[in-house]
């Protein structure tokens, strides 16, 4: 993402590959209000005491009614977080693909997990502490609503009225496996751009596993974070913050739009 952006942005969007347990709700497929444009922006994430960890590139380019958006972090200490995520924006939003990678010293579980939602087919890699690559390749019944690499899409395209908004994700625990994601909005709060006051509106997301309660939690233990994410509003509303970790367990982490800076210019020299 950048400096502020007047059009849609898709990002990656980091949810923890534990899960855990809430009432069962229902999802609906999210119709489009805002169709997705060409864009190239800039991240940064930064760790809970505010230091910059990686900055990213997120590229989205549109052909016809599919949009294929690219965001790759890269971190200072070499690892990489590598998500490719292509979908339609016809009446509402279809995935198409999803490719998510995370590898390096950043994530102590490095994974690969590829979504097809044509076929149905979802793949996962994952490397154990052995140093050798697990793969995990499942047929699941994909809802229209499935939001992996969307979530972000979505929040954009929701009134700004909706109190709670339902869809679909697949999760690698490492065994792949669909959850759905709970959405309330907390309200309006207020941030500042480049000195001017906004409104931004803040959304809580959680994790649902459905009727699967009573195996699941005793497993977890505790509750992972909620995922938090700040959209700003106007004529066409963009994202402009997320907080939580990257992968289970992990620390929380904060996505949040980035502007290009340039050195002073050297004085001449007399």
């Amino acid at each position: 993402m950048n400096t502020l952006f007047t059009k849609r942005l898709q990002i990656c969007f980091f949810v923890p590959l534990l899960v855990w347990v809430l009432p069962t709700a229902h999802a609906d497929p999210v119709t489009v209000r805002a169709v997705a444009g060409t864009i190239h922006g800039f991240l940064e994430l930064r760790s809970e005491d505010g230091q910059l960890v990686a900055s990213a590139d997120s590229v989205q380019t549109v052909r016809g009614n599919r949009v294929t958006s690219r965001t790759i972090f890269r971190f200072k200490d070499g690892s990489i977080d590598d998500e490719t995520t292509v979908s339609t924006q016809r009446r509402t939003l279809q995935l198409i693909s999803d490719h998510h990678v995370q590898k390096g010293p950043s994530f102590p579980h490095p994974m690969d997990m590829m979504v097809d939602v044509q076929t149905g087919q979802v793949t996962v890699r994952i490397t154990g502490k052995d140093g050798k690559d697990e793969v995990k390749s499942d047929h699941l019944d994909l809802p229209p609503d499935l939001a992996n690499g969307l979530v972000p899409v979505v929040l954009q395209n929701l009134p700004p009225n909706a109190p709670v908004t339902t869809v679909s994700m697949v999760v690698a625990t490492p065994k792949p496996r669909l959850v759905k994601l709970v959405i309330s909005n907390v309200g309006e709060e207020r941030c500042v751009v480049a000195g001017s006051s906004r409104k931004a509106i803040h959304y809580d997301i959680k994790i649902d596993l459905g009727g699967v309660a009573g195996v699941v939690a005793p497993i977890i233990g505790k509750a992972p974070p909620n995922i938090q994410v700040w959209t700003i509003g106007g004529d066409a509303t963009t994202f402009a913050r997320e907080r939580g970790p990257l992968y289970a367990e992990g620390p929380a982490m904060t996505i949040q739009l980035a502007s290009p800076s340039w050195p002073d210019t050297a004085k001449p020299a007399h």
